[in-house]
């Protein structure tokens, strides 16, 4: 289960060629399947207008030295959608090109956004995980190039969806990011490099902390009643485990995911305990706090730790411990890493060993500079089956918290419950897949009371 990544550049190859990405734009030998339009202008949409699809966008048009346009945006919510215009127009005015005719609401508008585009054109798709998959399809079926944040799945059934769509992808030879952008860090990819050389001896234990406050819209109060239960949800979505697979995916798969690369593989099982702590009327699924014990499959432990309570002692870390030493992966969030490693498991600045030089790229610009970088030269570029890898092994963590059992890597791939089974016929008036009670609550997993599936359908 080692990540060889064949579909991918590795970082030195990105590095490397990254340089060329102002050259490129003038090559006339490029074809309009390699990259989108005569007048080399590469044109975006953005499906998702929230916070990170606005930042997404927003990185698209940074990307330096390149001829990049925003020129159509979808949601299901119109207030959203004209928040992030009038933020990337004020920002963008001279590649924000998004008239009223191109900003599409409802659940098809993902459909008139991407038909706003050319084949080698890029879409960003940043709703709730739930719907990667069905918006895949279509962007495949276009052949557009894509930008899909993480996690791509959220349960065993999506998983095995994305990874058979990806087939068809990489036939096309579309160039497809998938938002993990830890695997961007340069600093990261240092670390990486020298763990494999041998400079920590045999890893021994990986250890991953988001130990914060609350985050993103995890805890949900009742609906009021003004949007209907499925609206309500999609705009709490991190709070239903249908829509992002709850606090525990959506927040916890980078440090999962990050852990991983410093391994080389994914783990094979997990088991793990959480829980909920005084909720008051709080509707959403969520437990407040995670401990997941992963083996990967030659005995090497992963410890991930999440929490999401006010009051309580904080970490945003992940550290690697090997037979020679150990090493911060990262500390303090995502940006910059920090990474740096030590003489021996005492991690004491007078045991430093190597750290990284001078100020860190941003992995989150990197990573679309490491795409556009893939379109100008038709370089091989497809982040799906490790980002559909990392989603499930952060399911199957999260399906042993839930669930009390040991779970492992090929049975969370091959379980039967799919969360929202018709996915891609809901309309804005359809039923949501998790209706509440007549109290307007949600069921919450039941660990080992509910054991063959993260929650019962009330």
């Amino acid at each position: 289960m080692s990540d060889s990544r064949p579909n991918e550049l590795s970082r030195r190859d990105l590095l490397k060629t990254t340089g060329t990405v102002a050259a490129a734009t003038t090559l006339a030998s490029l074809s309009s399947s390699v990259y989108a339009g005569e007048d080399n202008t590469i044109r975006v949409a953005l499906v998702g207008c929230g916070g990170r699809g606005t930042g997404a966008a927003a990185q698209a048009m940074s990307v330096p030295d390149e001829q990049i346009k925003l020129v159509a945006m979808a949601d299901v919510f119109d207030g959203k959608l004209s928040l992030s215009h009038n933020g990337l127009k004020a920002k963008f005015p001279e590649q924000v090109d998004v008239p009223e005719d191109r900003r599409f609401i409802g659940f098809d508008a993902y459909k008139e956004a991407m038909d706003s585009l050319r084949p080698g054109d890029v879409v960003i798709l940043t709703t709730p995980p739930a719907f990667r998959w069905v918006q895949y399809t279509y962007a495949i079926e276009k052949g557009l190039n894509v930008f899909m944040e993480k996690p791509v799945t959220v349960d065993g059934p999506s998983t095995r969806k994305m990874l058979a769509l990806n087939e068809k992808a990489l036939a096309k030879n579309l160039k497809v990011g998938v938002g993990l952008m830890c695997r961007h860090s340069e600093a990261r990819g240092q670390l990486f490099d020298r763990i494999q050389d041998g400079q920590l001896g045999d890893v021994l234990l990986i250890r991953a902390y988001r130990m914060l406050g609350p985050t993103g819209n995890t805890p949900v109060k009742p609906n009021p009643g003004e949007l209907s239960d499925l609206q309500y949800q999609i705009k709490n979505f991190h709070g239903f485990l249908w829509l992002s697979g709850g606090a525990y995916s959506d927040f916890l798969i980078h440090n999962i995911d990050e852990g991983c690369w410093m391994k080389n593989d994914f783990p094979v099982e997990a088991i793990a305990s959480g829980g909920r702590h005084y909720r008051g009327n709080d509707i959403d699924q969520n437990f407040d706090s995670y401990s997941t014990e992963y083996t990967f499959a030659d005995g090497t432990k992963m410890m991930v730790e999440g929490r999401t309570l006010f009051g309580c002692y904080q970490d945003f870390s992940t550290y690697v411990h090997g037979s020679k030493g150990s090493a911060v992966c990262s500390q303090g969030g995502h940006f910059p890493a920090k990474s740096r490693i030590f003489q021996g498991q005492q991690m004491d600045n007078d045991k430093i060993a190597w750290a990284y030089p001078g100020d860190e790229p941003n992995p989150y610009q990197d990573e679309w500079n490491h795409l556009v970088n893939a379109i100008r030269n038709d370089l091989p570029y497809n982040e799906v089956e490790r980002g559909a890898k990392s989603s499930l092994v952060t399911s199957m963590g999260r399906m042993a918290a839930h669930t009390g059992q040991r779970i492992t890597y090929d049975e969370i791939l091959n379980h039967e419950h799919e969360f929202a089974p018709g996915i891609d016929q809901l309309t804005l008036d359809s039923d949501s897949p998790l209706m509440p009670n007549a109290e307007g609550k949600y069921p919450v997993p039941q660990p080992g009371l509910i054991t063959k599936r993260e929650y019962q359908v009330i």
